[in-house]
């Protein structure tokens, strides 16, 4: 199979680009080549989505079976990339999020069924946050690529390689060792999906030419807040001793939930559904996912050979992890109230 694959450098990217060849797919990336550097077997055409001569050169005398669109952040960027790749390509597969729906995290039990947030597909990054343009991204796919088209959207990803820096700041705190502010509840359900295994599901519906949504979000309460955290403990082989704060307690010190302790969301009628999206559609058609401990091993496999200097606690959009100092203020107090 022919794929191409915009993006494919970073995290979900490269392991659907890992995933492709292992497989044995003639594997083609459209990316600017600055993130990170192409795994070696990839044809890699360098170039920018915004910029409408590269997309020509992109097309230019090629053809492929499926396109796997993982990088589409702006529904008017996405929008001439699906106009000039209608008739190059058999399959167009638009890689969302679970953000593109206004009811999560609010509701429970989100799923394919729920509304998404209103974007025009041709709105400009103005339009709104991201979960409004990946709602417009879609229908720009949707709406108007010249072929069957798939929408994935994934939940909470974690794995090797992430660049969102969720996994990678516990993991590189926790081996530092010494004590670590945990939040909230630590037997609170959790759900966790590793992008290894959203790779494999999204190539095996864009082999079949699937249609339609899927919500990637894994196996509802596949951890707990504590067990994953104590997975990190672990692998990382430290002297970490996990202090469990209360939700309250944590927002009266003005600690920024999902960012500054990475996934906390405290407890609350704002956030009822944070952990319970459903994947059994997706579960349904052949979705198969690792056991979290595993991911989280696999992951230390992989940080711990990165300079510290050198990985990555954020993205364009978010940054994570909390200040050491306002840590070590923040326990201090802990253990004066308790």
């Amino acid at each position: 199979m022919r794929v191409l694959i915009i993006g494919g450098s970073v995290f979900l990217g490269r392991a659907i680009v890992a995933e492709a060849l292992a497989q044995g797919h003639e594997v083609t990336t459209f990316n600017r080549g600055v993130s990170g550097p192409g795994l070696p077997g990839v044809h890699a055409v360098h170039g920018d989505r915004e910029v409408l001569e590269d997309l020509d050169r992109l097309v230019d005398g090629r053809e492929w079976d499926v396109v796997i669109d993982v990088c589409g952040y702006t529904p008017a960027n996405v929008l001439e990339a699906v106009r000039r790749l209608s008739g190059h390509a058999g399959h167009y597969t638009f890689i969302s999020s679970i953000s593109a729906y206004p009811d999560f995290p609010a509701k429970p039990a989100v799923d394919e069924t729920f509304p998404r947030y209103e974007c025009p597909p041709d709105a400009d990054a103005d339009f709104g946050e991201y979960g409004v343009l990946k709602a417009g991204c879609e229908r720009a796919v949707e709406e108007y690529f010249d072929g069957p088209s798939l929408i994935v959207n994934p939940g909470l990803i974690i794995g090797p390689y992430e660049n969102v820096g969720r996994l990678p700041w516990w993991l590189t705190r926790i081996s530092k060792g010494g004590r670590v502010l945990a939040p909230g509840n630590p037997d609170l359900p959790i759900q966790l999906i590793d992008a290894r295994d959203i790779a494999a599901f999204t190539l095996a519906q864009a082999e079949k030419r699937t249609t339609g949504r899927y919500l990637t979000g894994g196996v509802r309460a596949n951890a707990t807040f504590g067990s994953w955290l104590a997975d990190c403990v672990e692998v990382t082989g430290s002297d970490a001793e996990l202090v469990w704060a209360e939700d309250g307690f944590l927002l009266d010190h003005e600690v920024e939930q999902w960012t500054e302790l990475p996934l906390w969301l405290a407890e609350g009628p704002e956030t009822t559904g944070g952990w319970t999206h459903s994947s059994a559609k997706a579960l349904a058609a052949g979705l198969t996912c690792r056991p979290v401990t595993e991911t989280v091993r696999d992951t230390w496999e992989w940080l711990k050979d990165v300079p510290e200097g050198e990985r990555s606690f954020g993205n364009r959009m978010l940054r994570h992890g909390i200040d050491p100092e306002k840590e070590a203020r923040i326990l201090a107090d802990w253990d004066a109230r308790t």
